[in-house]
């Protein structure tokens, strides 16, 4: 099958394997792909050389791998190479030039359990990471297999392109104890092994500290008045 070429003014980027579509390279998180930048030279550009940038960040290349045919290599992409815009040039002349962008698609990072422990009366707060591309359509949470009821069990749920987020304000353990569990367009998931404690005595830490200098300064004061009156009775004998 004939590779795929984006061509400008003499430069081109060629992917390997191919994958370029009008300037766009799809790729799978993990998969590695190289860019090959090659220019068809007059004789008085032949000895220019390539100079590559990402992000209009220069890339650092060996000596050999900079005159007439240049080498770039993503291995493997990541997320953060989504929406990575690469470009090659001449050194001496940067009307030739040709860039692609690359896309990343990669999935919500859903797996595996935790345990979580709360308090009566407290707050639970349970966040799954939904992160993805192309991102996800849908977000289904379960406790112990059936769907949340968000009224009857005092739920909110919020969802942005990052996050899922379930949420209780008031724990009760007969409503909220059991296993959680959110799902990512049916097929990513995390499960939640929630236990509800009975609730402890919170003390006022700071209005007890501030009671407590106050009571102290109240004494060193009444200690310092009656030191004064002794010393006065004595001088007055």
């Amino acid at each position: 099958m004939p590779q795929t070429e984006h061509h400008t003014l003499g430069i081109k980027i060629t992917p390997l394997p191919e994958s370029n579509v009008d300037g766009i390279i799809n790729i799978n998180e993990e998969a590695e792909v190289s860019l090959v930048c090659e220019h068809q030279t007059t004789s008085e550009t032949e000895d220019d050389e390539l100079v590559w940038l990402r992000n209009g960040m220069t890339v650092q290349l060996k000596e050999e791998n900079r005159n007439g045919r240049s080498v770039v290599c993503i291995s493997p992409a990541i997320r953060a190479d989504n929406e990575a815009t690469f470009e090659c040039h001449l050194r001496k002349n940067r009307t030739l030039a040709d860039s692609v962008t690359l896309h990343v698609k990669y999935e919500p990072k859903l797996s595996g359990s935790e345990d979580v422990s709360v308090e009566e009366k407290e707050t639970l707060v349970l966040r799954c990471d939904i992160q993805a591309n192309p991102p996800v359509l849908s977000v289904v949470w379960t406790l112990n297999d059936t769907r949340v009821e968000l009224t009857a069990g005092g739920f909110t749920v919020s969802t942005d392109s990052f996050t899922s987020q379930l949420r209780v304000s008031d724990v009760k353990e007969s409503m909220h104890r059991g296993t959680y569990k959110c799902t990512a367009d049916g097929k990513h998931s995390k499960t939640f092994h929630v236990t509800v404690t009975e609730s402890t005595m919170k003390f006022p830490l700071y209005p007890i500290i501030a009671a407590a200098v106050v009571v102290f300064l109240t004494l060193l004061l009444a200690f310092v008045s009656r030191l004064k009156k002794i010393i006065a009775e004595k001088r007055g004998h």
